[in-house]
């Protein structure tokens, strides 16, 4: 239950629907458009995209080293821009090094790379906990780390859209790219999860 729900106010969905139907009684977009822009980032820009810079990163060390010091540039050479995928910085989660993406302001996001973001991001109780409880804010959506793993919590922003480079998981050394794709999650890449072996 979001904290919406549990102050007794409609979920951010109920109230983007009743946006919406009031939006289209007045006239004012056409239903159509908004169906077609709603496939568009379910089908074409989504965390598919991401997993397969994921993935690239983890089978060619040239293009990781690109990838980490230009997010922007490495991405585009893969085909994924444009609006919200400007300012991309990639961080490296490791054994002992484990980055955490949030947008404190509003739901700043690498939308061609991840898609639409999830409610639990915008959640305001999301946005506030992890700032300072991150370890805590991360058992409770299931990934527990070790004390000695150090935290980082990234705020993205409109100049600065943060994308977590997961950790490979072990036993995939004999795994093609295509392979490696499909184990890569979104949640990994925004760092509250990570990526589970086959």
């Amino acid at each position: 239950m979001t904290a919406e729900e549990t102050a007794g106010r409609p979920s951010a969905a109920l109230r983007t629907e009743a946006l919406e139907q009031l939006l289209v009684e007045r006239g004012l977009i056409d239903p159509a458009v908004v169906d077609r822009l709603i496939t568009t980032y379910e089908t074409n820009i989504g965390p598919l995209n991401g997993a397969k810079v994921v993935a690239k990163a983890w089978t060619d060390p040239a293009y990781r080293e690109r990838l980490l010091a230009d997010g922007t540039t490495a991405t585009k050479e893969l085909g994924f821009g444009g609006p919200q995928g400007e300012h991309i910085v990639v961080v490296e989660n490791s054994a002992k090094e484990h980055n955490v993406v949030v947008c404190t302001l509003c739901s700043c996001y690498p939308w061609p790379l991840l898609g639409l973001p999830p409610s639990w991001y915008k959640d305001p109780a999301y946005r506030a906990r992890v700032v300072r409880e991150p370890r805590t804010v991360l058992s409770e959506m299931g990934l527990d780390l070790d004390a000695d793993v150090r935290i980082t919590v990234r705020d993205s922003s409109s100049e600065v859209r943060w994308l977590v480079l997961p950790e490979r998981p072990a036993g995939t050394e004999s795994l093609s790219e295509d392979e490696l794709v499909e184990l890569v999650t979104r949640d990994a890449m925004v760092g509250v999860a990570k990526v589970a072996a086959p």
